[in-house]
C-alpha cells in the first residue's frame, strides 16, 4: 500500500489523518491540545524606536512634566528679570562717566563746567546764554537718555562734588532703593 502523504493546513503544515477540525478549532490548537507539539519560539524583537514613538505618555507624566517645568521656570525667571536690572544700572554708571569725562574736558577747555541752565546741551552745541565758552568744541555726538528712557540729570552746583550727574533709577523718582535708586557721578 503506497502512503499517501498528509494534507497541509493553510499555514503548510500537516493535517492529522484522524483529525476534521470543526468550525471553532484551528489546526494549531489541536496540535497544542493533543500532539504535544511546542509552538516555534519567536525571535526576538529588536527595539523599534517608532513603536516607542507611537506608545504616547500617561496623563501622570504629562503632569509631572508639567510640574517640574514649573519648578524650573519658578526658580529661573527671577534670575534672569534681576539680570536686566543689573544690567540697566551698569548701563546708567557707563553714562554718566562717560558724561562726567565730557564735562571735565569741557572745563579744561573753558575755566568753568557749563551752568545749571546751559546743562549738559552744553557738551553738544555751543551755549548761546552766558558765560558763552570761549574755546568750545563738540563734547560728544549726541546726549545719551538713560536706560529708562529719561534725559540724565546735571546739578550745577552739585549736591555731593562740584557738579552732579545723575539718573533718577526704575522709579524716576529721587532716591529709592535697589532698582529704584538713583546713579549718580559720586558712585
Amino acid at each position: 500500500m503506497i502512503d499517501k502523504p498528509l494534507r497541509t493546513s493553510p499555514a503548510n503544515r500537516p493535517v492529522h489523518p484522524v483529525f476534521r477540525p470543526c468550525h471553532h478549532t484551528s489546526v494549531r490548537e489541536f496540535e497544542l491540545r493533543h500532539l504535544s507539539i511546542q509552538p516555534r519560539e519567536r525571535a526576538p524583537q529588536r527595539w523599534q524606536p517608532w513603536r516607542a514613538l507611537q506608545r504616547g505618555f500617561t496623563l501622570i507624566e504629562l503632569m509631572v512634566v508639567l510640574v517640574i517645568i514649573g519648578v524650573l521656570a519658578a526658580l529661573i525667571v527671577p534670575n534672569v528679570l534681576d539680570r536686566a536690572d543689573d544690567a540697566r544700572v551698569t548701563a546708567a554708571k557707563t553714562d554718566v562717566n562717560n558724561l562726567m569725562q565730557a564735562l571735565k574736558l569741557y572745563r579744561l577747555d573753558n575755566q568753568r563746567y557749563p551752568t545749571g541752565e546751559q546743562g549738559l546741551n552744553a557738551l553738544v552745541a555751543k551755549p548761546t546764554t552766558g558765560p558763552v565758552p570761549p574755546n568750545w568744541r563738540p563734547y560728544l555726538d549726541k546726549l545719551p537718555a538713560d536706560p529708562w528712557s529719561r534725559p540724565y540729570q546735571y546739578l550745577n552746583p552739585g549736591l555731593k562734588g562740584e557738579v552732579d550727574v545723575l539718573s533718577l533709577g526704575a522709579d524716576g523718582q529721587p532716591g529709592g532703593e535697589n532698582r529704584d535708586a538713583d546713579v549718580g557721578s559720586w558712585q
